[in-house]
């Protein structure tokens, strides 16, 4: 039962506090976050709408994607933005042993080196599902896992532009981390059309706060 346990820590707050499991940055800041790319389409438009915000972003690539798009897993660098590691298979952790979950780092690290020469230390599991044997083997790489602590269920068939930015703004304060996805290789088809859509408002909201949307840092 214990290599459950971390799963649920997405969305009990309390279990990861308990783990250490980050949902918050400890930064009068916003965290913007993106899962499940880099995409085509929809990473160059999330690109165009934080340019035309002068604000930043963490990416949370998946290797696979990368492997496809290099060059616009480059374009998030060239452009100013962090980014992270989310896996290199898009698949559920608590189907997988240690061993596959180390490969499949390996995978994704060697995949986001050679598009843009970088080696994240930051990570966020798929679907924010983590097994103990998944976390004891990402703490012992050094890894800092991040979650978040609120979201616009962007890649629901039934979301839209309104519902995202609803969701995503509801209670927002400094400190916490938004997770939206610029991709929809593992959701509802074009589901990122309506996350750009969104974001504009999600940005306005961040200002009104006085704060900066911002990238997570490898050393916050």
């Amino acid at each position: 039962m214990s290599w459950f346990v971390p799963a649920l820590a997405a969305h009990v707050p309390s279990l990861a506090d308990r783990l250490k499991l980050d949902r918050r940055v400890d930064r009068d800041v916003v965290a913007v976050t993106f899962d499940d790319g880099p995409h085509p389409q929809g990473t160059p438009a999330v690109l165009d709408v934080l340019a035309r915000a002068n604000a930043r972003a963490t990416f949370f690539l998946v290797g696979e994607q990368v492997d496809r798009h290099p060059a616009v897993a480059r374009e998030i660098v060239d452009s100013g933005h962090e980014v992270a590691l989310h896996c290199y298979r898009h698949t559920l952790l608590l189907r997988r042993r240690s061993a596959a979950v180390a490969d499949d780092l390996d995978r994704a690290l060697d995949a986001i080196g050679r598009a843009t020469g970088r080696a994240p230390t930051l990570y966020r599991p798929p679907y924010g599902v983590l097994s103990s044997g998944a976390l004891r083997l990402v703490r012992d790489r050094g890894f800092r896992t991040l979650l978040w602590s609120t979201w616009g269920r962007d890649w629901e068939r039934r979301a839209t532009a309104e519902s995202i930015a609803r969701r995503a703004t509801r209670g927002l304060r400094p400190g916490d981390v938004v997770l939206l996805h610029d991709s929809d290789a593992y959701s509802s088809g074009e589901s990122w059309c309506k996350t750009v859509a969104a974001l504009p408002s999600l940005l306005e909201a961040i200002a009104a706060l006085a704060v900066p949307a911002d990238s997570v840092t490898q050393s916050t």
